[in-house]
């Protein structure tokens, strides 16, 4: 993958979708959204890394979950009432719910460790879209980053204000009522998040339409609460405990540009099978 080129031109040059290491590769002692769970995805080959963003108090930005303080730092407070200098003194867990040496990395560490190796999404880009906008730019990594937001008028007016430049791509929830006419933004396709296979959004002629317009669509097989279905069930465990076919497989057969999971090499493995 060449990142000098468009990303247009390299999901051309590949059959296979872009792989989508959700918050990097994690597991036993090595916490989500750190620098070691990056430095795996890009080992086990991730064409893409999404991270999260959170702000703190002062304005300082880290990678982290925002919402999720109380399991990987075992604080009640959220980051966003922290001042910068507190984030950095503390230590995240394992899967386990025990102290580790890692600590939550600096949005700015972050990009630079990934600078000119892969594609970046951001996530919680909305958390705050003119500082963030901001170290993307100074960082020099605008021609690799992804954001999102939901496709209310107040995120597209902000993401039009400070990110018109930046890759965007809206979140769209069962049925696009938003990318056909969408103006003042580098919109380069959708995330898809479908409770049914019948829902409007991932019906093949559909598909076939945003292809034909030049865009991408990106699904996910993560599953990150079971209540909130977003892939209609075509998800990373029923790959891993039924078929491939019935996960991965779907989401291929349904020309997915991108899909994000949580099990990298699992599918990088059944997509090598798969040819």
């Amino acid at each position: 993958m060449d990142l000098n080129k468009s990303i247009f031109e390299n999901r051309k040059a590949q059959a296979a979708p872009f792989l989508v290491a959700h918050r990097g590769v994690c597991g036993a002692n090595v916490p989500c959204n750190t620098m070691t769970a990056f430095k795996i995805a890009m080992d086990q080959g991730a064409d893409v890394i999404e991270l999260d963003v959170a702000r703190a108090k002062d304005g300082g930005l880290f990678v982290f979950h925002p919402g999720m303080e109380h399991v990987f730092l075992r604080s009640s407070r959220p980051i966003s009432d922290m001042e910068s200098r507190e984030v950095e003194e503390m230590f995240l867990v394992n899967q386990d719910s025990v102290a580790t040496s890692y600590k939550v990395p600096t949005f700015r560490e972050v990009l630079d460790l990934l600078k000119g190796r892969v594609y970046i999404n951001v996530d919680k880009f909305w958390t705050d879209v003119e500082g963030i906008s901001k170290v993307i730019r100074e960082a020099g990594v605008a021609e690799q980053v992804i954001v999102k937001t939901s496709t209310d008028e107040r995120s597209l007016n902000e993401v039009r204000k400070y990110a018109p430049d930046l890759m965007f791509m809206p979140l769209v929830r069962e049925v696009d009522t938003v990318t056909e006419g969408l103006s003042g933004i580098h919109l380069i396709g959708a995330e898809l998040l479908f409770s049914t296979e019948s829902s409007p959004c991932i019906q093949p002629e559909y598909i076939d339409k945003m292809h034909d317009r030049g865009l991408l669509v990106w699904a996910n097989s993560i599953i990150y609460n079971e209540r909130d279905v977003i892939s209609a069930h075509r998800t990373d465990d029923i790959s891993l405990s039924d078929s491939p076919e019935k996960g991965w497989g779907w989401l291929m057969d349904r020309g997915m540009d991108f899909i994000q999971t949580d099990w990298l090499l699992a599918l990088k493995h059944y997509i090598a099978s798969r040819k």
